[in-house]
């Protein structure tokens, strides 16, 4: 009976003849193999008896090696397992040379690890995050779901930049050595193959509105490109975006919607997830331990993510943050990188994370920002000055949601659109949205890779997605 590890390890019926499959981990006194098949970070214990095995196979169980091993499943006599199979019989699946082999028992650097993302599933590390990317995309998908949301499959390309979210990469199929030229030598992309300029999307929220508009409740749930050439430890070219939109709703119902949310998805990791979150946790204790105290997590993970469950988010808006901010001591004491000297300033991740870890121990929602740092979107409050968007910030990470009550009067709009030096022939599908039963609705952005640096722990964007694009990599 082929059984996966996490099957064989929980396996309530011993004595049995199985057989498991697996990568080799280590093989010690060519007795002891420790496999891992990718089900669980744990490995099962194949216990190996020299004289019943031909020389050349026992030669060939080396670290990397894929093998097959049958036997009696059995209760374990040795320490950190529970049951362990006496093989009876072994086959070589693939080899996997000791001396080329990159992966070798010992501890390996996340930046080494980049250069072989075509194996650093294998290792431990790896192992657990995606396999808690797994779960939490389930989760997500869960989520809504269960809460009556459609799931809206938003175009990846796009002929409207108007997002104002970012740099874009073009989608062209002209000749980049001798593209068409109109008369005054700009590229006729008239002659391309949507007969206009395209780029890859920078966020789905335009068309989840449209949906909202006649679904009531949309999310959108797919891959988003900025062509930022940033190489800080925050920022990739490809991303996954979860972005709901909810018609008849306003700014406060839009927070609740989105406490509620976060909450259920670390609970759900908390509760499926308990052994790639215990690694996870003493692998970032290990990490820091050589670090002065002031550079160490505050709290081991399962406990930051239980202190987001347990706390309700605290809600202010930007002017009262402002007023916290400009009195507080890193400020007056020109601690801060950004100094908070005036109200209409964009908040940095230092302020951000001083209001949650600090100032209220919690994390915060804030909202109501100005006008003039968010986008043309986003619906102007009666002061003419702010506009209804809300941030929500997470310990050790800042912002991890941006959102906002939609502006759904067609006037406004349309003046805003203009501020933003945008043509309305670019958004007239928008703008149409806004003449025909247009509503108060609202939606937020979550990237689900800022997300998972939460959930996991881990410290680099890069190492929370399987093959991660940044400038200049594009490898595997």
């Amino acid at each position: 009976m082929w059984l996966t590890i996490k099957e064989a390890l929980s396996s309530e019926k011993l004595n049995i003849n199985v057989t498991v499959k697996g990568w080799v981990r280590t093989f010690r006194s060519n007795r002891f193999i420790a496999l891992s098949d990718g089900t669980t970070i744990k490995t099962i214990q194949c216990v190996v008896d020299f004289e019943n095995f031909d020389e050349f196979i026992i030669k060939k169980i080396n670290t990397g090696a894929a093998i097959e091993v049958s036997g009696n499943l059995v209760e374990s006599l040795g320490k950190g397992q529970t049951v362990e199979v006496i093989a009876e019989e072994i086959k070589i699946l693939g080899e996997a040379n000791p001396e080329e082999f990159p992966l070798q028992p010992k501890k390996h650097s996340l930046e080494f690890l980049r250069e072989i993302a075509h194996l650093r599933p294998r290792t431990n590390t790896f192992g657990a995050v995606l396999r808690i990317r797994h779960h939490l995309a389930f989760a997500i998908h869960k989520y809504f779901n269960d809460k009556g949301y459609f799931y809206l499959h938003a175009p990846i390309i796009t002929g409207s930049d108007a997002e104002g979210a970012g740099e874009m990469f073009k989608v062209t199929t002209l000749d980049l050595n001798n593209p068409p030229k109109n008369e005054d030598g700009s590229i006729n992309y008239k002659e391309d193959f949507f007969g206009k300029a395209t780029n890859l999307t920078v966020s789905g929220q335009l068309e989840a509105e449209l949906g909202a508009l006649a679904l009531s409740k949309v999310y959108t749930f797919g891959p988003t490109f900025r062509a930022e050439n940033s190489n800080t430890s925050r920022h990739l070219a490809e991303f996954w975006m979860i972005e709901p939109e909810v018609a008849f709703a306003d700014i406060f119902d839009n927070m609740d919607i989105a406490e509620e949310f976060l909450k259920y998805c670390i609970n759900y990791i908390l509760e499926n997830c308990g052994d790639d979150l215990e690694f996870l946790e003493q692998r970032k204790i290990d990490a820091e331990k050589d670090l002065p105290q002031d550079q160490r997590s505050a709290m081991p993970l399962r406990e930051t993510l239980k202190f987001v469950l347990e706390n309700n988010f605290e809600r202010l808006t930007y002017t009262e943050a402002i007023n916290i901010l400009k009195n507080s001591k890193p400020n007056k004491k020109k601690k801060f990188q950004y100094l908070v000297n005036e109200w209409g300033v964009d908040l940095q991740s230092e302020h951000e994370r001083f209001l949650v870890e600090k100032e209220f121990k919690k994390p915060v929602i804030l909202y109501n920002y100005p006008k003039e740092i968010k986008a043309f979107y986003m619906r102007q409050n009666d002061d003419n000055k702010t506009v209804a968007a809300m941030d929500i910030l997470f310990p050790g990470i800042g912002e991890i949601v941006g959102g906002s009550q939609r502006e759904e009067r067609l006037d406004v709009l349309k003046q805003k659109i203009a501020d933003f030096n945008i043509e309305e022939e670019e958004v007239w599908w928008y703008l149409e949205t806004r003449k025909f039963g247009t509503v108060p609705h609202a939606g937020f952005g979550l990237g689900f890779e800022r997300l998972m640096l939460f959930v996991t722990g881990m410290t680099n964007v890069r190492d929370v997605i399987p093959f991660p694009r940044t400038p200049k990599n594009a490898e595997f």
